[in-house]
């Protein structure tokens, strides 16, 4: 039977504790032998072992393991989708010829790479098991783990955030801007569409909404200490002066903090027609 589910794509789950059972066990995808009642042999033969025999934790397991494996996606598109803009802002500049080539220096990356770390790895760490996910059927054996949809979706956001920095770049020389307030611009533009990307990205099926509701108390520190940092650079003159930035008024703030809401937050009409289409 094991062998017949297996040949028809089934993804097989054998539970057992005689030596009767060690064949299947051995021949499921994963087999879960008993820790108190489970045979010697039938604990050899298994993948996993129940230490208590409560087949309860079998589903807490699976929840926990959909919760680590779903989170670690959702970090790594999100690394895929920061990188692409920071790399194309810094390189298009000088292979185009504009009139401020070094639009970012070492340290702007430094900095940018110090943000996205944290929260990487410990907003999308403690993300809660997602609202359905249990309720889903499992991934086919065959689905390696970043699709070909997934890697085009993280790689669309990372040109459209691309294409707002750069539109920001050509505002600001078309109203005559210094180059340290251009750098400013499209620097904020890169910091603030980060923090509006961690929050959109926390689901790619519901809504901010929703996702908002979820419990992680280190989202709001991490978004505040990010907006905090980002006035320090802006506004404390010798870091501005070590940035190599100058201070922003609040129309330049407007603009760009619309431009960053706009280059990322389209992900969220994207989201609602997935949903619509779904539920249809």
């Amino acid at each position: 039977m094991i062998n017949t589910l297996k040949a028809q794509d089934e993804i097989v789950g054998m539970t057992g504790d005689g030596v009767n059972d060690a064949l299947a066990l051995k021949a499921a995808h994963i087999g879960i032998a008993m820790g108190k009642r489970g045979s010697d042999i039938a604990k050899e033969s298994s993948s996993l072992i129940l230490s208590d025999d409560d087949f309860s934790k079998m589903v807490d397991a699976v929840a926990m393991g959909r919760k680590i494996y779903v989170n670690l996606k959702k970090a790594i598109q999100y690394i895929i989708s920061i990188h692409i803009p920071i790399i194309l802002t810094v390189a298009l500049p000088v292979v185009l010829g504009w009139i401020y080539p070094v639009i970012f220096t070492p340290i702007h990356v430094i900095f940018l790479e110090l943000i996205m770390g944290p929260t990487c790895s410990i907003i999308y760490e403690n993300e809660p098991l997602e609202k359905f996910s249990m309720t889903r059927a499992p991934r086919k054996m065959k689905d390696t783990f970043l699709r070909w949809r997934d890697l085009t979706v993280s790689v669309i956001q990372g040109l459209v955030i691309t294409i707002g920095c750069l539109f920001i770049y050509q505002f600001a020389i078309r109203n005559l801007y210094s180059e340290e307030a251009t750098r400013a611009m499209v620097f904020s533009t890169l910091i603030v569409s980060n923090i509006f990307l961690t929050l959109v990205n926390r689901s790619f099926y519901h809504s901010i909404f929703t996702t908002l509701r979820y419990k992680n108390k280190l989202i709001g520190g991490i978004v505040i200490l990010s907006f905090m940092l980002l006035a320090i650079i802006l506004y404390q003159p010798w870091v501005a002066n070590l940035f190599e930035v100058t201070a922003l008024n609040l129309s330049q703030l407007l603009i760009l903090f619309i431009t960053a809401f706009v280059i990322v937050f389209w992900f969220e009409i994207y989201k609602w027609i997935i949903r619509r289409n779904h539920s249809g």
